[in-house]
């Protein structure tokens, strides 16, 4: 306890702060946002050594060394292609100085981050945002393996009973393919949950 106490006040951990959304534009993380494809942060919580900004369409970490040095390491995770899930939220103790909220984004190691304790109420909204945008990645799954088994159900009732030409093999398989991709990458593979962040985040 008093370890900590002291790396406290001796500016030495790296408990994490929330930054304001008018400073969202000097922060590190800024420079690597694809905002020609409409990318923007909405959570961006910044510790002596990294950033973990928030945006529409991905996490983006800036992991920094250490807090003495200026090599920083940028990693992406889009939201596409990173299944959010174990989110959970450890509020402070009474002489705890930090909350912390983690939780697993793809199959990477999982994410623990500390943040000072007096933002615990956006900390909560980050949370709720999180949590809910893993539910959605989880049912969006659930129906590309159902749209998937329906494939194989159709493919399995369309028997070909009588001679036919390849322009009308070809045209059937077209229209199948055709639809079976505006319904599996279209409709059930989003990208962008700004939405999501809209609704619960309150800067």
């Amino acid at each position: 306890m008093f370890k900590k106490l002291a790396s406290e006040a001796l500016g030495l951990s790296d408990i994490g702060v929330i930054v304001p959304a008018s400073d969202f534009n000097k922060v590190d993380a800024d420079d690597y946002l694809f905002s020609e494809d409409g990318e923007k942060i909405f959570f961006l919580i910044k510790s002596k050594k990294d950033e973990y900004c928030f945006t529409n369409l991905a996490l983006v970490h800036v992991d920094g060394e250490s807090a003495v040095s200026s090599k920083r390491v940028i990693k992406r995770y889009d939201y596409l292609s990173h299944r959010i899930s174990h989110v959970t939220l450890e509020t402070a103790g009474t002489i705890d100085m930090d909350v912390e909220i983690k939780f697993n984004i793809g199959d990477g190691a999982p994410f623990s981050i500390d943040v000072r304790k007096n933002f615990i109420e956006q900390l909560k909204d980050l949370y709720k945002a999180l949590h809910s945008i893993g539910k959605l990645q989880e049912r969006e799954e659930q129906a590309r393996q159902i749209s998937m088994q329906c494939l194989g159900v159709t493919g399995q009732m369309f028997k070909l009973g009588h001679e036919v030409s390849e322009e009308q093999v070809s045209r059937h398989y077209m229209s199948l393919l055709n639809t079976v991709n505006s319904v599996v990458l279209d409709k059930l593979s989003r990208k962008d949950y700004g939405g999501v962040f809209e609704r619960y985040i309150q800067n």
